[in-house]
C-alpha cells in the first residue's frame, strides 16, 4: 500500500503546475516593486539637479516687479530725501478797528507812521499815555483850555476811560468822560480818542459814524439850569472849526435839545462834532463829542 503522509498531499509536488504559477506571480510582484523604487530614485535625482525640492516654489526672477506694499531699499548712491518743514512764527492777527478814529490819527496807516518815527527817534512819546492824549485833545484840538486836568481814569487793556475836568472852588468837577482806544498793533500802539461816554449831557444825533452833509441837525438831552449849548464841527487838518452854531438855551431834567449847524471845507476822513455848555463858573463846564464822516462831494 502506498503511503499518503504530509509530504505527499495532492498539490504539494514541486513540479506541479500550481507551484510554477505562484513562483511567477512572486517574480512579477518583486519586479514591479523594484521598478517603482528605481523610478522614485530617478525623480529625486532629477529634481535635485534642477535646484528645487518637492513642495518648494522656484525662486523669483530678478525682473519681478515689487508689490504695492513693498518699498525699494535706497542705495548709498541715491539717498532717500528727508522732508523738511519750514517753521514760521505766525504774525499777530490784525484786529479790525471797531470805532471811528477822531484824533490824533485819522487812520491805521497814520498811526503806523508815527510808530516808525517813535521807534527810530522817540518822537512824541505822549501818544503812549492815555491821560496826556486826553488832555491834549481837550485843550489843544477842541480848544477848551479851562478843562486842564484828569479827574478820573480807568484803563483796561486796549481801552481807556479818562475823565477830564477843572477845579471848581474846593473840588474837581468832571467835564466829560473821554473814550480812548489803542490804534494799530504792537506794544507801542498809540492811543486814539474815539468819543465820549455821556451821562447828564448827551449827543445822540447824528448817530455815531454816520455819513453827513451840511447843514446838519444835532441833538440830545441835558440836565441842568440855564444852560447855553454851543456846537462846533472840527477836523484834524483845520486849526479852527469848519462850522459853528451858538447858542441854544436849554435846561431841566433830561430835556431834549437840538441845533442846526452849517459846515464847509470838510476834507478829512472823519469829523468831530463837539457840543459844550457853561457860563456858571467858567466858559466850558461840560462837553460831549461824536464822530461822523463827511459825504463825498457830488
Amino acid at each position: 500500500m502506498t503511503s499518503t503522509g504530509p509530504d505527499h498531499l495532492p498539490g504539494s509536488d514541486p513540479g506541479s503546475p500550481h507551484r510554477a504559477t505562484r513562483r511567477m506571480r512572486i517574480a512579477i510582484a518583486v519586479a514591479a516593486v523594484t521598478s517603482i523604487a528605481l523610478i522614485s530614485v530617478l525623480v529625486v535625482v532629477l529634481l535635485r539637479d534642477s535646484g528645487s525640492e518637492p513642495g518648494t516654489a522656484p525662486p523669483p526672477s530678478s525682473s519681478a516687479t515689487p508689490s504695492a506694499s513693498t518699498s525699494p531699499t535706497p542705495t548709498a548712491s541715491e539717498p532717500s530725501p528727508t522732508p523738511t518743514t519750514a517753521t514760521r512764527t505766525p504774525s499777530p492777527p490784525v484786529r479790525p478797528f471797531a470805532y471811528q478814529p477822531l484824533w490824533p490819527f485819522s487812520s491805521d496807516a497814520a498811526a503806523a507812521e508815527w510808530q516808525r518815527s517813535y521807534r527810530a527817534s522817540g518822537h512824541q512819546p505822549w501818544h503812549l499815555d492815555a491821560e496826556q492824549t486826553a488832555l491834549a485833545f481837550t485843550t489843544g484840538y477842541l480848544g477848551f483850555t479851562e478843562i486842564d486836568r484828569v479827574v478820573s481814569r480807568s484803563i483796561d487793556g486796549d481801552e481807556a476811560r479818562i475823565g477830564v475836568g477843572y477845579q471848581a472852588e474846593s473840588r474837581a468837577s468832571l467835564a466829560a468822560m473821554l473814550h480812548l482806544v489803542k490804534l494799530g498793533r504792537g506794544q507801542d500802539a498809540p492811543w486814539e480818542v474815539v468819543g465820549t461816554i455821556d451821562t447828564t449831557f448827551t449827543l445822540d444825533r447824528p448817530r455815531y459814524g454816520a455819513q453827513v452833509t451840511s447843514p446838519l441837525t444835532v441833538g440830545g438831552r441835558i440836565t441842568g439850569v440855564d444852560e447855553s449849548i454851543r456846537v462846533d464841527v472840527r477836523q484834524p487838518s483845520s486849526t479852527q472849526p469848519i462850522g459853528t452854531s451858538c447858542c441854544v438855551p436849554a435846561g431841566g431834567e433830561r430835556q431834549p435839545w437840538s441845533a442846526r449847524v452849517t459846515f464847509t471845507g470838510a476834507t478829512d476822513p472823519a469829523l468831530t462834532i463837539a457840543v459844550s455848555t457853561g457860563g456858571h463858573l467858567q466858559g466850558v463846564e461840560r462837553f460831549a463829542i461824536t464822530g461822523v464822516r463827511p459825504a463825498p462831494a457830488s
